[in-house]
């Protein structure tokens, strides 16, 4: 990258969406301009493409491969029940909105720094979650306390290993402490936290106020990707 090039914005709370619709147009228009974009930016669009998890999704109509992350985690839980409430931190691009409204919630609202194109049956919110009276916004969206609490937040990573460990703890606590503070008992909540990450104090707080919390690594989760996900269930 030459020193005239400007840097790619580091500000988005979650991985950048797919391009176009979830059939996947608008991605040949990437390629075209991707001498453009910095090289961080080809790489991405490259493995996306690539990617048979990102394809298939494409070919299903997901907005992305993250829905197959839900599904998996939803198939062994049971998590998603028939009309029920569910709020989704970091939303976009939407696979998370769509897997929930698939499998029958009645109500879905999810929030993120993106703006996320509209989903049928979903409030979709274009907001900071972390800023105070954002956590109220969704409640009174959903028109109730949720019952499953959705959270695939994550900072971009700043290449110092001690901060980026702290920006992911912290978004992990405030997405447990909404979880905590808002579900119904017998509520369900899952965050993205990353394997070696020392998320001690997270996970005691969520054992003290959830009958089970165990961690899943989705199959659809990248090789080589540290990500995996506590899954709480049983709200006190």
């Amino acid at each position: 990258m030459s020193d005239d090039e400007p840097k790619p914005e580091r500000r988005r709370m979650v991985r950048p969406p797919s391009g176009g619709t979830a059939a996947g147009r608008g991605m040949g228009q990437k390629i075209k301009t991707a001498d453009k974009k910095s090289m961080s930016s080809q790489q991405w669009i490259k493995r996306q493409l690539s990617d048979p998890w990102s394809e298939r999704a494409r070919a299903e109509g997901w907005r992305s491969r993250a829905a197959f992350k839900m599904m998996e985690i939803d198939d062994r839980l049971r998590l998603i029940k028939r009309g029920s409430r569910v709020i989704d931190l970091g939303a976009a691009p939407g696979g998370w909105v769509q897997v929930a409204l698939d499998r029958g919630a009645a109500e879905v609202v999810g929030v993120d720094l993106l703006m996320i194109e509209h989903i049928p049956g979903a409030h979709l919110i274009q907001a900071d979650f972390t800023h105070p009276g954002v956590d109220q916004q969704l409640i009174d969206a959903l028109g109730g306390p949720p019952d499953l609490v959705l959270s695939d937040m994550a900072h971009n990573t700043v290449g110092h290993r001690q901060t980026d460990h702290l920006k992911i703890i912290a978004l992990i606590e405030i997405a447990a402490d909404f979880a905590i503070r808002t579900l119904k008992p017998g509520g369900s909540f899952v965050t993205k936290n990353f394997q070696g990450g020392d998320a001690g104090g997270v996970l005691a707080r969520l054992r003290d106020e959830f009958e089970d919390v165990r961690p899943i690594k989705p199959e659809a989760s990248r090789k080589g990707s540290s990500e995996v996900y506590l899954v709480a269930t049983g709200k006190r």
